[in-house]
Parts: structure tokens; C-alpha cells; sequence
């Protein structure tokens, strides 16, 4: 089972890889832990579902576009989770940096933004405050995402034929892991020894 020293250990020998975005900003998300009576929880959101958003419904971390502002990438991930949670991760503990992934959402006007995604671990985290923009934040335990009974096939749409790789931690069809954060979860467990099962050949390309 994975615990923290696991997770700390992997992060702090992991140099990840950086890539160039395609626009001058990109995106940033943060993977947030606490610890619990049964080892790590890890930060999920519920993106609120919007019209025009090709990411509405969809599970994921917290996080979202790299502004003006934002001096680094990390700066952004940092306030996009007070925003949309209520989450202070400038108390928490940095404790490291996943490889930066490309965005692959064809119907999204930004098709190959890059993603950047910073590991925290917040120790006793404010209650989480959804804001507009998520319908439900939770925390899930690290090892239950490990559970073969909770990886499942994901249909982007009831009538759809193609299926993704997921991981069930809710409701099914509503609470299912897939695509993108699906990605950096890979990215999460191979870096700390416990890779997901490898799944594409039974899906094809990865999304």
C-alpha cells in the first residue's frame, strides 16, 4: 500500500520532464494529499457541467489556466485551488513536480495546451468550499485508486463506441477517473512503484 513516505521518496528523486506549450501561458493543476486513518487521501473535483466547456462533468484536479499574473506555473495551480476549493496550498508541503502532459481534447479551442501538475501534501487542510465552478470536491483514499474492481471502461457518451481507461471512485458514470487526470495518475504511480496495469491495447490511442 502506498503511504507518504512512498509518495515523498518517489516525487524528490523524480525530475520531470518540461514541455514547450504552443501559446505563451499554458495550464497548471495540484495533486493534493492528506493523511488519513488508512493511509493517503488524494484531492478530486467535480467539474460543475456548463455549456460550451469541453471538460464539463468531467472528473479532475483542481486547477485551470495559467494567467497574466501568475508568475510560474506552480503559482496558478496554487490559486486555482483556493479558488475553486478553498484549499490554502502556500501552508502545505511541495513535494514535487509530475512530467507536464499535453491536452488532447479535440473540441477544445486549445487542443494541445500543455498541463503542468504540482504534488502537495496539506496537513489538516481547511473544510473544502466548492466554488460555481465545481459540483462536488471530495477526498478518496490513494490506495483504493490501486483496486482492479474500481478500473472500468468509460464511455466519453451512453451512445458512444469508444471507451477509455477509468477508475471508479463515485457514482458510476458520473464519478469515473479517465482521460487526462487519468494520464497523470499513470504518471503518479510509476513514479512512486506502483504503476496503474497498462490498459491501451484495449483501447487504442491514449486520448
Amino acid at each position: 500500500m502506498p503511504g507518504m513516505l512512498d509518495i515523498r521518496g518517489g516525487l524528490a528523486r523524480h525530475e520531470p520532464k518540461i514541455l514547450a506549450s504552443p501559446s505563451n501561458r499554458g495550464a497548471a493543476v495540484a495533486i493534493v494529499l492528506r493523511e488519513a486513518e488508512g493511509g493517503p487521501e488524494m484531492l478530486f473535483i467535480e467539474r460543475a457541467r456548463r455549456v460550451g466547456d469541453p471538460w464539463s462533468g468531467h472528473m479532475a484536479f483542481p486547477g485551470g489556466r495559467i494567467d497574466p499574473e501568475d508568475a510560474h506555473a506552480r503559482d496558478a495551480a496554487e490559486r486555482e485551488t483556493r479558488e475553486e476549493v478553498g484549499v490554502d496550498l502556500t501552508r502545505a508541503e511541495p513535494l514535487g513536480r509530475l512530467d507536464d502532459l499535453r491536452g488532447r481534447h479535440a473540441a477544445a479551442p486549445d487542443h494541445g495546451l500543455v498541463i503542468s501538475a504540482f504534488v502537495y501534501h496539506a496537513v489538516a487542510p481547511a473544510p473544502l468550499e466548492p466554488n460555481w465552478e465545481v459540483e462536488e470536491a471530495f477526498w478518496f483514499p490513494v490506495p483504493a485508486l490501486l483496486d482492479a474492481e474500481r478500473h472500468v471502461e468509460y464511455a466519453v457518451r451512453p451512445d458512444s463506441e469508444l471507451r477509455f481507461p477509468g477508475i471508479l471512485v463515485g457514482a458510476p458514470e458520473r464519478h469515473v477517473i479517465w482521460g487526462l487526470t487519468y494520464r497523470f495518475l499513470e504518471v503518479f504511480f510509476e513514479i512512486i512503484g506502483k504503476p496503474l496495469p497498462d490498459r491501451w491495447d484495449d483501447f487504442g490511442a491514449r486520448p
